[in-house]
């Protein structure tokens, strides 16, 4: 049993969830499990047909199952599991490339990266980089996959032409989160052992800076201007707000609720940080919403037990949150901040990615009519 499967097991122990309220905010609310709220798209109908064929574009989620060796694939437009795909042992971290056609799947327990085929949501590729592989995002363009080696200290640099390791970057101890900047000439790389970020220039993939952060930090995101990176400090409590300009921690913000965060996304607008507390021994975890604005919470949002990876849709109007320690993940609407849906996934799911997709049938001349189905229809910042 890995040292990261027997932290699980050590915080299942289930608490009467209570009611938290702080001056200054609106109390939390309770999760639901109602259905996401709906917009309208348009259905397009053959003329003279007997049946009608719908144009939209849909999103999907992918979860990483740590416990399951699964990926569930959750439908944004009625948020149920409509596929669950083995890849390999204690898969932990999912990133989508910009195109949408793969999504790489870092298994903490073997040592390699799955490559999901998201046409079929199939496996076809495994890849083999260090030790316990944790973290995974893709450049802007599509090229390169960077994956963070907790158990060897360094990057695996993946080719995604060929789905082979062009080189590794040794970084500190026990790297963890990685983001990339906007414009793909940085990537960003927490190292928790070492309470510091790593910066790796892309076009040489050497380290070229070194960035101290708080106690034991585990996640980052950066805004999508590319001005400032958000890192989850797990052992102080608090959120290092980073200018990428300067390369220097320029303010550190104090969580109001929750202990030990670690899941971080800068919503697609830029004017929200979501940020998971698992509050260990307590239920339910916590998303504290911080405003780039001011780098202040404005808002708390209970979720599952233990959330841990958090994820915007396209438009920003929801945040998939995955709860480790409940097995399931919690949908948020980003206009009320609160759940709107809870959907059943596997064990232990860590890592959450959206990816966008279009569904395109055959279409012949048309008349068109209004219905509603579920659909990202405005940024939510």
């Amino acid at each position: 049993m890995s040292q990261k499967r027997s932290w699980k097991t050590r915080f299942r122990a289930t608490v009467a969830a209570a009611a938290i309220t702080v001056t200054g905010l609106a109390p939390l609310a309770a999760p639901t499990a109602t259905t996401a709220t709906a917009a309208t798209v348009v259905a397009e109908t053959a003329t003279g047909a007997a049946t009608n064929t719908t144009w939209q574009a849909r999103q999907v989620t992918y979860v990483a199952d740590f416990g399951s060796n699964t990926v569930s694939v959750i439908n944004t437009l009625d948020n149920r599991v409509v596929a669950t795909i083995p890849v390999g042992t204690g898969p932990i971290g999912v990133a989508v490339t910009p195109n949408g056609d793969r999504a790489y799947v870092t298994n903490f327990e073997s040592n390699t990266v799955s490559v999901i085929d998201t046409r079929t949501d199939t496996v076809i590729a495994t890849i083999p980089v260090g030790a316990n592989p944790r973290g995974v995002a893709i450049t802007p363009n599509g090229d390169r996959v960077y994956v963070t080696n907790q158990g060897s200290g360094n990057v695996s640099v993946i080719d995604t032409a060929t789905d082979t390791v062009l080189t590794t970057v040794s970084v500190g101890a026990a790297p963890d989160g990685v983001a990339i900047t906007p414009n793909g000439d940085r990537v960003y790389v927490v190292a928790g052992g070492d309470n510091e970020v790593s910066v790796i220039d892309t076009a040489t993939n050497t380290r070229i800076d070194v960035i101290t952060v708080g106690a034991d930090p585990r996640q980052v995101a950066i805004t999508p201007n590319g001005t400032r990176a958000y890192v989850t400090d797990n052992g102080d409590n608090t959120v290092s707000v980073i200018d990428i300009a300067t390369g220097t921690v320029i303010r550190t913000i104090e969580l109001l609720c929750g202990s030990g965060p670690v899941g971080v996304a800068v919503s697609p607008g830029g004017a929200r940080v979501y940020v998971t507390s698992p509050r260990p021994g307590a239920v339910p975890g916590i998303v504290s919403v911080i405003g780039t604005a001011t780098d202040a919470v404005i808002s708390m949002i209970p979720v599952g037990n233990e959330p841990d990876g958090v994820a915007f849709t396209a438009a920003g109007t929801r945040a998939y949150v995955a709860n480790s320690g409940s097995n399931n993940v919690s949908v948020i609407n980003t206009r009320t901040n609160l759940v709107a849906a809870t959907v059943a996934v596997g064990t232990f799911p860590e890592g959450v990615a959206v990816k966008r997709v279009r569904t395109v049938p055959t279409r012949p001349p048309v008349t068109r009519r209004p219905v509603t189905v579920e659909a990202d229809a405005t940024n939510a910042g």
